[in-house]
């Protein structure tokens, strides 16, 4: 059963590995974060163990077989299965009622979305997002990335610019500066989850960060100067 984390990394539980399920569950795997990932599919299930020790096969998503998971243990958990519409909405409210802090469920339509809404989750619509996530790209062209799980959780990743090569990461000290958090920094084959602020950046490093979309793009903005 997935327990508590000991860190201070937020911890994801994402129920259904569809195409949005898996990638979102591959990026945060990548980015270092303490991950659950349930599906009714053992196959499925078996690709992302490459990820995830907490990869858990569930034949049912009622409450009692959530509950077995520990995905109550999670800060956000995020429903993937938006195509059914009925296994969606009953899914969302028992996670909701299982405590979790933050449900965020992925819907398919206007009406859809509100049905979650009210019972009390986050709504994300994948495909209107990717559009968001494109004009993010290429209005900025140092964020390679872009994942909005809310407004006030985002993953992204950005190319470190020049001016903070050779610095330490408290030096250039983002929390502060831009309310973002450093999840990793990857350069070529080298991933560093754990990032000490005596950390001094290198050329071609990529940072994956988060914080709100708000000082998302205010850091972008400040990069692109």
């Amino acid at each position: 059963m997935f327990g508590k984390s000991k860190t201070e990394k937020q911890s994801y539980g994402i129920v259904g590995l569809g195409r949005f399920g898996t990638a979102l569950a591959k990026e945060l795997a990548k980015a270092g974060a303490d991950l659950l990932v349930l599906d009714h599919n053992e196959e499925k299930v078996r690709e992302l163990r490459e990820f995830t020790d907490n990869a858990i096969v569930v034949k049912s998503l009622d409450k009692k077989s959530l509950e077995e998971t520990g995905i109550q243990n999670c800060d956000v958990a995020v429903v993937c299965i938006g195509e059914h519409m009925e296994s969606s909405i009953l899914t969302t409210l028992n996670l909701v009622d299982l405590g979790i802090p933050k449900v965020i469920s992925k819907a398919t339509s206007i009406e859809h979305g509100e049905i979650l809404r009210r019972l009390g989750a986050e709504v994300v619509y994948p495909e209107r997002d990717m559009a968001v996530r494109l004009a993010k790209r290429l209005e900025v062209s140092r964020m390679l990335d872009f994942i909005q799980l809310s407004e006030k959780v985002n993953i992204t990743k950005f190319l470190v610019p020049e001016k903070f090569v050779g610095q330490t990461v408290a030096q250039v000290n983002l929390r502060a500066r831009f309310g973002m958090n450093i999840i990793a920094i990857v350069n070529g084959p080298d991933v560093i989850e754990t990032v000490s602020p005596d950390y001094v950046f290198r050329p071609e490093d990529t940072m994956i960060v988060s914080g709100s979309q708000e000082n998302v793009l205010r850091l972008s903005e400040y990069m692109g100067n």
